[in-house]
């Protein structure tokens, strides 16, 4: 029996879950796509210019998180800890190599996925008073789409990758965030 075309849309289903190695198969196709435009300003991210042994080390040294429809990984974002490998220049959770499916434009997948992650991860389990993320100055348009969904920006610094880096913060919870910034100064 099949289901009519006009219901087709009720089996698909959005969902958020961590990723691991055996994501990998999905996972660096979406990334390197998502930074194909990157790659053609010129602009060097990362994530954009990643091989299969690099998305694997990703993988496994932070959290990384996707947004499915159905069985198709549709967006990412990798939450870099304070206490990892990779530590943004705050003391807290630092969002990178985030991509969602170029051909899914305008379907705000980023922001429902950032949506998530805030609620469920950073506020619901790490309790954490913000968050930061760093982007090219250079990119045409990122600074203003990381300023629509609330990050401030802070400082930048050259990182030797051919782009100034404009770090960004989002406050989650300003009580919290005002007594984090008060532990820190002691």
């Amino acid at each position: 029996m099949s289901v009519p075309r006009r219901f087709s849309y009720l089996l698909n289903e959005i969902h958020f879950r961590q990723l691991n190695k055996s994501d990998l198969e999905d996972y660096l196709p979406l990334v390197l796509a998502a930074y194909a435009s990157a790659r053609e300003l010129n602009i060097h991210f990362d994530a954009g210019y990643a091989t299969a042994e690099q998305a694997i080390a990703h993988l496994s040294q932070h959290g990384v998180y996707g947004m499915f429809d159905g069985e198709k990984l549709i967006a990412s974002v990798t939450l870099r800890y304070p206490w990892g490998p990779l530590p943004g220049p705050f003391g807290l959770p630092h969002l990178g190599w985030f991509a969602s499916d170029p051909c899914r434009r305008g379907e705000r997948l980023g922001g429902k996925l950032l949506d998530w992650l805030e609620r469920e991860i950073l506020m619901g389990q790490l309790r954490v008073p913000a968050y930061s993320l760093g982007t090219a100055l250079e990119h045409p348009w990122l600074r203003t789409f990381y300023k629509q969904l609330g990050f401030e920006p802070q400082h930048t610094a050259n990182l030797g990758k051919g782009h100034t880096t404009l770090y960004m913060k989002k406050i989650l919870d300003p009580a919290l965030h005002d007594r984090w910034l008060t532990g820190r100064s002691l």
